[in-house]
């Protein structure tokens, strides 16, 4: 009997769930919020400020509404880059560079933020009676963070690299 139980121990494995093997590797998690819209907000923080963010896995840059520059105490400077999204149109920003950005308890310096206009984003999101968001996460902060994303259980993780 005592070799049975030594052997049905030894072969029963332990299940670890992906929030345990994340945190175990030094991710953050981060909660995610469900909106009308089928994106997910999240509550993240600019030079110490925080702020509303939709996640938006498909946007290249992170940006942040032009009327929010002094809420973010943000110091922009003129950029050629239009950005582009879904519609046609090519959209004028500006370029914020070295700001802190904090996200749960991640943490990135010397971050560029780019500025747009988001009122079209806005009325999108108020049309479904959302409120409105300050800025979008982007895909430059998912691959810095090595981001993995848990939709099932509504989680974004993000480690500091």
């Amino acid at each position: 009997n005592s070799i049975f139980v030594k052997n049905y121990f030894a072969l029963k494995t332990t299940t670890t769930s992906l929030s345990e093997f994340l945190l175990n590797k030094s991710y953050f998690k981060i909660k995610m919020h469900p909106i009308a819209s089928n994106h997910f907000k999240i509550i993240g923080k600019v030079n110490g400020i925080k702020g509303l963010f939709i996640l938006d896995t498909g946007a290249s840059t992170t940006f942040i509404g032009l009327k929010h520059e002094e809420k973010f105490k943000l110091k922009t400077q003129s950029s050629v880059v239009k950005a582009s999204g879904a519609g046609p149109d090519k959209i004028d920003t500006l370029l914020s560079k070295n700001n802190t950005l904090s996200i749960g308890g991640w943490k990135k310096t010397r971050f560029p933020i780019a500025l747009i206009d988001l009122s079209f984003v806005n009325d999108a999101l108020e049309s479904v009676k959302t409120l409105p968001v300050d800025g979008i996460i982007g895909a430059d902060i998912l691959k810095k963070g090595l981001a993995v994303i848990d939709y099932e259980k509504r989680y974004l993780y993000l480690k500091n690299s």
